[in-house]
């Protein structure tokens, strides 16, 4: 049985055509990948599906009665919102069942008996699907799943707003869970999770009955929940059945039979076109030669895809720094209360380390407290000689408006436009990418303009929070092809065991040290 339908769908922004006539359909029980490189369009399939945005052209159709769940990553929390307030609000839609129960209650008093016994059925029905969705003990339920991912410990009465990427994306998903939904679409549910959740994620989807449209980056992930494959690319929408791995298996031969295709028609028409240009003026031979014509004329004509920039990172590596990059003495990090015991750590020339361990515990802020973007509550840091640090944050600023050859520009004003839009297309972003504002970019795309940044900079020392967030499946191979051939020391946050581990000689597990429970 369908659930969806998308017919004909076409949607773009400017001149930049996203979908050209996609059709789609999602049947029960189907747990779908949505895959494709950065930019192509994956979260703009799911606001249309949602109705967030309007396509240009085509049909969605949703079958009768289908409640949705979105996880979405770019959802935003208003300030003000408690973790409760949020978690509660995955009942919205039973409250207002119940705030219609309570104005029939008021309407009864006037009603006629005919009215009377229309509107008593009516709220016997409500009251049977409060009682079904266990309206009467939501509280309970809240903070049942709320133990279960750890928020319970952040305080449920703490501002969203306060909350780093990781308890933010926690929050979402509990609320996810508490709304029981008929159909799950989640957008990279797996950034900022740490390795414990993502496995309780998998668990969550292994099990669940309902279908699924998933956005991952995840290939490990993406391979055990998965059982239909969805890809996006050139503007199409292709079906494969089975895992991502299986998908590659395919897609590799049916790319290599195309080619195959293309090569044989392209070397017929340059023999039919040699023969009419040869043949079409002697009176002997015209008749053949406009046969070959036609048969030209009518030829389907094959045509290959243009190839897709493939980024390319090359870290450069500054002047040697001193034997120690940075040492630290009882140093507490934190903001308004510690999050950490005393800490004396320190990092030798050469070292690449990953900081590993669950989110808010104070991975980003070990990384600010070193480079004094934030005080230390105590202790002290102490950097060491001839560093040339390269930061890779997070996020971009998300009202940056400017450019992505302005945002380039403003870091490097000696490049010229030639080297600017060439720093840019190293990193996989077309043309249109380039010429696009910041803040309208994929969050990949955006992770490659900061990327962009960092590799035409000279460094020793690179600080590198999440780097992998967002990023499609070839820019990670490539970062990560990088980072083993980088020669500075390397201070790294991820939650990817498969990307750290061929990249770094140390792991430092950052709940060994921290205060906070997890």
């Amino acid at each position: 049985m369908s659930i969806l339908n998308v017919e004909h769908l076409s949607h773009g922004f400017g001149d930049r055509a996203i979908f050209e006539d996609v059709s789609f359909r999602l049947l029960k029980g189907e747990h779908i990948g949505l895959v494709g490189a950065n930019g192509e369009g994956k979260s703009t399939f799911m606001n249309i599906v949602t109705g967030k945005l309007q396509p240009d052209e085509g049909k969605i159709e949703w079958a009768k009665n289908v409640r949705t769940g979105y996880l979405d990553q770019h959802t935003v929390l208003e300030k003000g919102q408690t973790i409760r307030d949020v978690l509660k609000s995955a009942f919205q839609y039973l409250f207002a069942l119940e705030e219609k129960m309570n104005q029939i209650c008021d309407s009864l008093g006037d009603a006629d008996p005919e009215e009377m016994e229309a509107l008593m059925e009516e709220l016997g029905t409500i009251q049977d699907t409060l009682t079904l969705q266990d309206f009467y003990i939501i509280d309970s339920k809240v903070e049942e799943v709320a133990r279960a991912l750890g928020l319970l410990d952040i305080g449920l009465e703490r501002d969203v707003t306060d909350l780093s990427g990781g308890q933010r994306t926690k929050v979402l998903l509990a609320k996810l869970l508490l709304e029981k939904p008929d159909i799950l679409l989640l957008d990279e549910p797996t950034n900022y999770l740490d390795e414990e959740h993502i496995v309780w994620l998998k668990r969550y989807l292994l099990d669940y009955e309902n279908a699924f449209i998933l956005i991952s980056h995840d290939i490990p992930f993406l391979n055990e929940v998965v059982n239909i494959i969805y890809h996006m690319e050139n503007q199409e929408l292709n079906r494969y059945v089975g895992d991502y791995n299986h998908f590659q298996e395919v897609y590799a031969v049916k790319k290599s039979q195309l080619e195959a295709a293309y090569r044989r028609q392209q070397q017929e028409i340059s023999e039919l076109k040699d023969f009419v240009a040869r043949n079409k003026a002697r009176v002997s031979t015209r008749n053949m030669a406009m046969s070959r014509q036609k048969k030209l004329d009518k030829m389907d004509i094959i045509e290959l895809a243009a190839e897709k920039p493939k980024p390319e990172f090359r870290f450069k590596v500054g002047r040697t720094p001193g034997k120690y990059i940075f040492e630290t003495k009882d140093l507490v990090i934190g903001y308004d209360e510690p999050l950490s015991k005393p800490l004396s750590l320190s990092m030798e020339r050469g070292h690449k380390i990953a900081l590993v361990g669950a989110n808010g515990i104070g991975k980003t802020t070990l990384l600010k407290s070193i480079l004094g973007l934030i005080h230390p509550l105590k202790g002290s840091v102490e950097l060491g000689e001839n560093l040339m640090i390269g930061y890779f944050e997070q996020e971009s600023a998300p009202d940056n408006k400017t450019t992505c050859i302005e945002e380039i520009w403003s870091e490097f004003p000696s490049f010229t436009q030639y080297e600017v839009r060439s720093a840019l297309a190293k990193c996989g972003l077309t043309t249109k990418h380039i010429e696009s504002q910041v803040r309208v970019l994929s969050g990949g795309e955006q992770a490659k303009v900061r990327l962009c940044k960092l590799i035409n900079r000279e460094t020793n020392i690179l600080l590198l929070d999440e780097p992998t967030n967002h990023l499609d499946v070839d820019a990670k191979a490539e970062l990560k092809r990088a980072l083993q051939e980088y020669n500075g020391s390397i201070l790294l946050i991820c939650h990817e065991p498969d990307f750290y581990q061929d990249v770094v000689n140390e792991v430092w597990d950052c709940t060994k040290w921290t205060t906070k429970i997890i």
